[in-house]
């Protein structure tokens, strides 16, 4: 399956810097869809974060999904890689 990959940065209320990528099918192209998907993610944090827009989120490649993502695709509709102060 190929994927879209979505750069997002978002400040945390504490002054860090979140960076986390959304991962959708490659067919998925609806901004507001994918800016919600990270949104939903936002909202299962523990802390406070600012405005996830386009500002923050920008399509960066397409890949190949692993199979785990690809499970996460299924059930949920996107995936989450966490990589920089997301905890």
């Amino acid at each position: 399956m190929k994927i879209s990959v979505w750069d997002t940065y978002v400040q945390r209320e504490d002054g860090k810097t979140m960076h986390f990528d959304i991962l959708v099918p490659d067919n998925l192209t609806d901004t507001t869809k994918i800016f919600n998907f990270g949104k939903s993610y936002l909202s299962e944090k523990k802390f406070k974060t600012g405005e996830l827009t386009s500002k923050e989120c920008n399509f960066c490649h397409i890949s190949v999904a692993p199979q785990e993502v690809v499970n996460a695709i299924a059930e949920k509709g996107f995936s989450i890689i966490e990589m920089e102060n997301c905890y």
